[in-house]
């Protein structure tokens, strides 16, 4: 669990930093239900998912969001999270966690 932490704690960093910027514009902001958040997911074309938080947790989800911070760092261009990985190995992804 101790290891985990640091991970979780840059997670809730990236996504206070996403707010900020989401909270700018007001194309990206939209209703995201509680418990959850919005995260732009595409290599050339980005797409709007909204994600359980829950998925943070989950060490697959966090190295998507390790490949999000070597890419853009803080400065997420859309306004929210953008996580550079192809759209079919998002949903690969989200459903095997949503069937945990």
């Amino acid at each position: 669990m101790a290891i985990r932490v640091p991970v979780i704690l840059h997670a809730k960093q990236i996504f206070r930093h996403s707010k900020l910027f989401a909270d700018q514009s007001s194309s990206t902001a939209g209703s995201v239900p509680k418990g959850c958040c919005s995260v732009y997911i595409g290599e050339d074309q980005k797409k709007r998912f909204i994600i359980p938080i829950s998925f943070l947790n989950q060490p697959s989800f966090q190295e998507l969001l390790s490949k999000a911070e070597e890419e853009f760092g803080f400065n997420h261009p859309m306004g929210g999270l953008t996580i550079p990985c192809r759209e079919h190995i998002f949903m690969d992804l989200t459903s095997r966690l949503s069937g945990l």
